[in-house]
């Protein structure tokens, strides 16, 4: 009976303090493998963006079949392409990681990371490995300046995707290596790899070639309470971002060429924007964005809006050509 007695007074006394503990960090309970006492930002920043933790389903060893045999893409709908040495060119549609965000893959036997959030239009590719380790990676549900918070599965930790860093627990403070990738139209990614492969339809029940954003990149950012970009650019404004610098899409699809530090940007026309239309391939012309080095070398890039960049590089340099 003591016993009993002496076990009831400790949970008495420790059930404030549990209390306490989840007023501080409200995540902590959803996520009790998270190493909370590693972080590199502020809890506060973090909602929750609706879904719950893997309410929007990752994508995992994707099927792939020959572009030649796709019939189902429109030529204008976006897609995210990677192209490694000595192995096919590989194509991610939009109109699959609108309703998944996340693709673990594997070429050629070197793992890849695809990504994009469509809050922030931040599409970027990621080597996955961590000193040597390969990490498989799930969407939260949770934002950060209205950018998606991914998470490893092998330690909970979470990472900010528009900077593809650790935030959050064991790998806090890490950054993964962003590989090359273009966002392109279909058209233009068969027209450069007639022999490339695209990722087949995932076994999901999604309104695929829908877009469920309908008019969000002229409207205003989602659940984003943080200050507007300077210079009188409009928060939903297309940047092509390189390192810690921002081209408005505005001036380059203007000058369909710009040659500015060491770096050469090109636009075509021929892709839609995947968050106009109820259609993905239906959308208003942004255009096709290709950047390179002065030897022609592709150069890595991602083309966030212009609100995005200015949360998540608040020192950056913006590209105005004045």
């Amino acid at each position: 009976m003591m016993r009993r007695r002496a076990f009831l007074s400790s949970v008495a006394l420790l059930w404030p303090l549990a209390v306490a503990a989840q007023a501080r960090n409200p995540f902590a309970a959803d996520w009790p493998d998270t190493d909370f006492d590693r972080a590199e930002i502020d809890l506060d920043e973090i909602i929750s963006g609706g879904p719950p933790k893997d309410g929007i389903p990752a994508i995992s060893d994707p099927r792939f079949i020959d572009a030649a045999r796709e019939t189902r893409l429109e030529d204008r709908e976006p897609v995210m392409s990677v192209d490694l040495p000595g192995q096919p060119a590989r194509a991610y549609p939009i109109r699959y990681l609108m309703w998944h965000e996340i693709v673990n893959d594997s070429i050629g036997g070197v793992p890849v990371l695809v990504t994009f959030c469509p809050l922030c239009n931040t599409g970027m590719v990621f080597d996955p490995r961590v000193n040597g380790r390969t990490l498989s990676f799930g969407v939260s549900g949770l934002l950060r300046h209205s950018d998606m918070i991914m998470y490893d599965r092998e330690t909970e930790s979470w990472w900010q995707q528009a900077l593809g860093q650790g935030v959050v627990g064991t790998h806090a403070g890490r950054e993964l290596t962003q590989l090359p990738a273009l966002m392109e139209s279909w058209a233009a990614f068969r027209a450069t790899h007639p022999d490339g492969l695209v990722m087949d339809e995932p076994d999901w029940s999604r309104d695929y070639g829908s877009n469920p954003y309908v008019g969000y990149d002229t409207s205003r950012p989602f659940l984003y309470d943080g200050e507007n970009p300077p210079h009188g650019i409009d928060p939903l404004e297309r940047v092509v971002r390189v390192g810690n610098r921002a081209w408005p899409l505005s001036r380059l699809s203007k000058a369909r060429e710009i040659r500015e530090t060491g770096l050469v940007l090109r636009w075509s026309e021929g892709q839609a924007s995947a968050l106009d239309s109820r259609s993905i391939g239906g959308g208003r012309e942004v255009g096709n964005i290709r950047v390179t080095d002065a030897a022609g070398r592709d150069v890595v890039h991602d083309i966030p809006f212009a609100f995005a960049f200015h949360a998540f590089h608040p020192d950056g340099l913006w590209m105005l050509g004045n």
